[in-house]
């Protein structure tokens, strides 16, 4: 072999190897969250070799983390002309049919690759778990089992034995994650097994970190993400866990300086070809430090080149910097030319919570206009809370909280009605409460009775119960003629302490009100006199009281007045 043909031979060698690296190297960077990055590398593998269908998987796994839909799809497909009948890129077509919300045919695609490797291929075998496992509508149960059915060697010849990865208990464990409950320490476990092939995958502790965040621990939680940061530095999914973690409005959770601090981290490991993502961040860096002034001179200087999904981001952006600074005027102006650019009936989740913010903050002294700011506030608002997947107790205690603050009544009680719903709701007494509550100043008092006599029942210690429970009844009951507030009311009364009266003052004076006059209406003098007393005894100029009396004493009066006079004796 001549010198010059040898020399061709090796830079085929080192081409091909390089070819095989970008791969690899494209898998590395969506380890990492690079998607960008990864883009780039992958497409180099299906230059360097076009027939290559895992490069042109990764590459559409990619484009999704770019929340590019369609340029994942068209991936995907490519792939198909230059592999046909390839399991791994029919499953992600099933992938992108699952997003576009066709079940059906997504369901059909994953049996199709599942058969044709008999369950047998990793990359196949994880690209339909996942799909099943992370979009919304997938079969979870159809993930665990084509995992299981990856990893079960039982019944295999030697040669057929499958070796397993950390990447396939990932997934596994992914899969128990997801189907909740009782998985989630088959998840954890699972994971667990992820770091004894791989001892230094900071991808598991992250997830590990998720299992404990969805059970509530969320001490453990941020534990498990700090760990994945100190396991590996570099590992930005773990830092941008922590920023959502703090910036998520949740009491237990929310904190400014938190969120910023993780988010400068998240923003100094992350993709540096990603410059749109990075520019955006960097603003939303400013936005959390409360320098507002300065995040919206960041958004608006990216506006121009920015793409559709960044230019959305920015307007939130820019809206909700003018919203904290005290200008809500602009803040409407920057969303009301967003609501006309895309349409009400397109609007995303996040838009309609940022309206709902921005009319609640809105002042006007014309009452009529006021009123329409309060109604768009609650319509955007009742709109997020439905359109909201990830529901739980608290943030439909959060929706309540945020209707209560606009005097909607009914609405609050409403939604802490459906905070109710959830078992694991550990705020249960008190959303009761408000409920039952709310209900009752919403003047909607045969719901709020229905409430009361539940919650009594319930939590018979809660002595207030009883004493809403009587106002809800009183008010259907406004002349006290029907003793329907009789009950509760009496049973408030003999639950109170003697030392506790006087700072229950106005509540017994109120249950003492009722139950003088219901048995006034009953003529029972007797049974009425104790609570006359007992209303004099904090006020001795009680009204109520001096109105009863003094229609007494004329009953009394016009009582003997209209007595016939006794017969008097005859004289002899």
């Amino acid at each position: 072999m001549n010198r010059r043909k040898s020399l061709f031979v090796a830079m085929l060698c080192i081409a091909n190897g390089a070819m095989a690296q970008s791969v690899e190297d494209g898998l590395k960077d969506l380890y990492y969250g690079k998607y960008q990055t990864a883009k780039q590398n992958l497409e180099k593998a299906i230059a360097a070799k076009p027939t290559d269908d895992r490069a042109y998987y990764y590459l559409g796994i990619a484009e999704l983390g770019l929340e590019n839909k369609d340029a994942a799809a068209a991936a995907f497909s490519k792939g198909l002309t230059a592999v046909p009948n390839s399991p791994l890129l029919t499953a992600g077509l099933g992938r992108i049919d699952l997003l576009n919300g066709k079940t059906a045919e997504a369901k059909q695609k994953f049996d199709a690759a599942s058969t044709a490797t008999e369950g047998r291929e990793g990359d196949v075998a994880r690209a339909i778990a996942d799909a099943n496992s992370e979009v919304a509508g997938g079969d979870r149960g159809f993930a665990l089992s084509i995992m299981e059915k990856l990893l079960n060697n039982e019944g295999r010849k030697k040669k057929q034995m499958y070796t397993a990865t950390a990447a396939d208990y990932i997934e596994l464990g992914d899969a128990y994650r997801y189907l909740g409950g009782e998985n989630g320490g088959k998840a954890i476990s699972t994971y667990e097994k992820a770091l004894e092939v791989d001892p230094n995958n900071a991808e598991a502790v992250m997830k590990q970190g998720l299992v404990n965040y969805n059970a509530k621990l969320l001490k453990q939680a941020v534990e498990d993400w700090a760990k994945a940061t100190n396991m590996d530095a570099n590992y930005g999914p773990a830092y941008f866990e922590l920023y959502q973690f703090y910036v998520t409005q949740r009491k237990e959770q929310f904190s400014l300086p938190h969120a910023a601090q993780y988010l400068q981290k998240y923003v100094d490991v992350s993709d540096p070809s990603d410059k749109a993502k990075n520019e955006y961040y960097l603003a939303a860096l400013a936005f959390l430090q409360k320098n507002y002034d300065d995040a919206i001179a960041k958004a608006k200087a990216q506006m121009p080149t920015a793409t559709d999904l960044y230019k959305n981001k920015l307007t939130l952006l820019m809206a909700d910097a003018n919203l904290w600074k005290g200008d809500s005027l602009t803040a409407k102006a920057i969303m009301d030319e967003r609501v006309k650019t895309v349409g009400d009936d397109k609007l995303e989740i996040n838009d309609l919570k940022l309206l709902s913010a921005i009319y609640g903050k809105l002042k006007d002294s014309d009452s009529a206009t006021m009123a329409g700011y309060q109604g768009m506030a609650g319509n955007y608002l009742e709109r997020y809370a439905e359109a909201d997947t990830v529901k739980d107790a608290e943030k439909m205690r959060n929706v309540a909280e945020a209707f209560k603050e606009m005097r909607n009544y009914a609405k609050a009680a409403k939604w802490y009605g459906k905070a109710l719903e959830f078992k694991d709701n550990t705020g249960a007494v008190s959303d009761h409460f408000y409920k039952g509550f709310y209900e009752y100043y919403a003047g909607d008092y045969a719901a709020s009775d229905s409430s009361w006599t539940a919650f009594t029942a319930k939590y018979p210690e809660q002595v207030t119960g009883f004493y809403w429970h009587g106002m809800a009844n009183a008010a259907l009951d406004q002349l006290a003629k029907d003793g329907r507030a009789k009950a509760p009311f009496e049973k408030y009364v003999s639950l109170v302490k003697p030392e506790d009266e006087a700072k229950n003052k106005r509540f017994l004076t109120n249950a003492y009100t009722y139950l003088m006059l219901y048995y006034y209406n009953l003529d029972d003098k007797t049974n009425m006199q104790p609570y006359m007393d007992k209303l004099l005894a904090f006020d001795p100029n009680n009204d109520t009281v001096r109105q009863v009396k003094e229609n007494l004493e004329s009953t009394n009066k016009s009582a003997a007045g209209t007595a016939k006079p006794a017969a008097s004796k005859g004289t002899k």
